[in-house]
């Protein structure tokens, strides 16, 4: 559910039936967003909003409806962007280096650049396409060698490094960006 407010523009409201308690925080994409018990209405939701605002202003950076919008467009961007590159990209060293996935998706996480799940499929953050290409390489290869180690082994490192010959280098460049859009 979503609360379009004067103030804080989209609030986004999810309810979760292990939730006891309202709670807020910031999405990755800046909008306030409430977790709230199953049961709670859409009714109690609007009037918990409306009572808190001076804590919620006071304790949250709550970015301005403007930006979020902003922020919305780039993300449409770069997931368009990242669903014509990104999945052939990984097709690709998947081919040459001998590996073999089941799914790739395209995510926002905001705090990683991929993940490989047990399942065998590769997700790859549309943060991606605002990477130099030898970084993007880079996770791409540390996601497909996780194919073969769940971990970040020795022999995990040993087979990013027989695929990336500076994945030392890499890593540290790739600190110095953010995932989240």
């Amino acid at each position: 559910m979503r609360i379009n407010d004067d103030e804080f523009g989209e609030v986004i409201v999810k309810k979760s039936p292990l939730a006891k308690n309202i709670k807020f925080s910031i999405s990755t994409s800046g909008r306030l967003q409430m977790s709230v018990p199953s049961y709670t209405s859409n009714f109690l939701a609007k009037r918990f909003l409306n009572t808190n605002r001076k804590m919620i202003r006071e304790k949250l950076p709550v970015k301005d409806p403007s930006e979020q919008r902003a922020r919305d467009y780039q993300k449409k961007v770069l997931m368009k962007k990242a669903k014509e590159y990104l999945p052939y990209r990984l097709e690709y060293y998947a081919k040459l280096y001998g590996y073999s996935y089941d799914k790739c998706r395209m995510s926002h996480a905001n705090t990683r650049w991929g993940s490989c799940s047990s399942n065998r499929t590769i997700s790859l953050n549309i943060g991606l396409m605002k990477l130099p290409e030898q970084l993007r390489d880079y996770v791409i290869l540390h996601e497909l060698a996780h194919l073969n180690h769940m971990d970040h082994s020795k022999a995990f490192w040993a087979e990013v490094a027989s695929h990336d010959k500076n994945y030392k280098l890499h890593e540290k460049r790739l600190k110095m960006f953010n995932p989240g859009v």
